[in-house]
């Protein structure tokens, strides 16, 4: 079983090695600056957050209320990410996909360029060219279409492929904390810990990519009181370690911001 000692000994470990354990933290489906979102950015207001959010459901409310969003520390950036463009699924059969490999590639180029446009018009500089796809879902031959759509970068799940893809820099999340195959709600202390520390493991030992920071995904409408006490734990221990530090998104996505500067 693993225990948050687990967590704190594998920092060791990278401290020993003269490394820093980076993280970054994901959260999707935003749309308005409702109550549940308020909550989810007073839990941690030194810690950066790249939210996801639905382009053409997004109210320019939402804009307004991240202008005026105060943080705690100069490092606790809000960014914004692409999450697809309606959140719709569109695969005839199987997963769950707004962009499902029989999907026709004018249709994709569309909904990603109108998604780009719109987020730029809202948020300005806070949103970031990086589609971060519905359900985590987004064949590979439509890679090709994204630095078309003014898109350099990508977030699905899981640790990243070794191959480099074509033009599209990719950073992924690890840790879901929802429990999205039993109740929704939080997939509990022990299975988000063994994550966490699995991929950081993973990472040192270089069995996954060792770049890619290890990354939380929350989702602010289904976050419960349970996943609230996790984060607070997880960040209070990763800030308190001089081997972790928590990255923003325009670090994350670096040679995604860099190439549309």
């Amino acid at each position: 079983m693993v225990k948050w000692s687990d967590l704190m000994a594998e920092f060791d470990r990278w401290e020993e090695e003269g490394k820093v354990a980076t993280l970054w933290w994901r959260d999707d489906d935003a749309v308005a600056p409702t109550a549940r979102l308020r909550r989810l950015l007073s839990i941690a207001p030194a810690i950066p957050l790249s939210l996801a959010v639905i382009p053409m459901a997004a109210e320019r409310e939402l804009a307004e209320w991240l202008g005026r969003c105060p943080r705690s520390a100069p490092n606790a950036s809000v960014h914004v990410l692409q999450h697809g463009w309606r959140h719709l699924n569109h695969a005839r059969v199987g997963k769950k996909s707004e962009f499902p490999v029989d999907r026709p590639s004018a249709e994709v180029m569309f909904d990603l360029a109108a998604a780009r446009e719109r987020l730029d018009a809202l948020f300005g500089v806070r949103a970031l060219p990086v589609l971060v796809p519905p359900w985590n879902r987004f064949d590979n031959s439509f890679l090709v279409l994204l630095p078309r759509c003014g898109l350099t970068a990508i977030s699905r799940v899981r640790p990243r492929s070794a191959a480099p893809l074509l033009r599209v820099s990719e950073v992924n999340i690890h840790v879901d904390l929802v429990a999205w195959k039993g109740s929704r709600g939080f997939v509990g202390e022990e299975a988000a810990l063994r994550g966490v520390v699995e991929h950081l493991r993973a990472r040192r030992l270089r069995t996954v990519c060792a770049d890619e920071p290890t990354g939380i995904l929350t989702h602010h409408l289904l976050q419960d009181e349970a996943a609230e006490a996790f984060l607070d734990r997880l960040i209070a221990t990763t800030t308190a370690h001089p081997a972790a530090r928590w990255l923003n998104a325009a670090e994350v996505f670096a040679p995604a911001s860099a190439a549309t500067a």
